[in-house]
């Protein structure tokens, strides 16, 4: 079958230095690899695991700390403001 495949500059190279070690023509190292690439299994790593730690109680009520950083981000806004309408 005859098909255009367009590769990445580094997979060329290696199927052209496969092609000088081995003798054989490009198609045929072309071929053998992908039918090494498709028969092996898939790899199978390790799901992630994320090691996680205690901080302990909060000390300070967290409810609205989302509320208090734009409150606080707003405050620093206006100053910004006023700073820059002074100069």
């Amino acid at each position: 079958m005859r098909t255009t495949v367009t590769l990445d500059l580094d997979v060329h190279r290696l199927l052209k230095e496969a092609e000088r070690r081995s003798g054989q023509p490009f198609k045929q190292v072309l071929n053998d690899a992908l039918r090494a690439g498709l028969k092996r299994p898939p790899a199978r790593t390790p799901p992630f695991k994320q090691r996680v730690f205690s901080l302990g109680r909060p000390r300070v009520d967290l409810t609205k700390a989302g509320a208090l950083a734009a409150e606080l981000e707003d405050l620093e806004i206006i100053a910004k403001g006023r700073r820059d309408a002074r100069r």
